[in-house]
């Protein structure tokens, strides 16, 4: 049983550590001057708001998901709740 983990640990942190740079890859990229002049001119309200409590980030993402036809969660919530005060 020792011998099988010593022997498989290192392919499962290598397939990890490959695995993380595919996710974080994305989030190194910086948002460009295009994408955030498209953002204003085909911003929602909730975009907007999101931008505002949240931050660049975090609206682009909720935008991005918005084009690609799926809503991320987290900054609907916040959304709603600021829309019910």
């Amino acid at each position: 049983m020792v011998a099988l983990i010593v022997i498989l640990f290192p392919p499962l942190v290598i397939a990890f550590l490959l695995v993380m740079e595919r996710v974080e890859e994305p989030l190194r990229r910086p948002t460009s001057q295009r994408q955030v002049e498209e953002f204003l001119a085909t911003a929602t309200p909730g975009d907007v708001d999101a931008l505002a409590t949240s931050g660049i980030r975090r609206a682009m993402d909720r935008w991005r998901g918005r084009r690609r036809g799926r809503v991320v969660r987290g900054t609907e919530a916040v959304t709603a709740q600021r829309s019910s005060d």
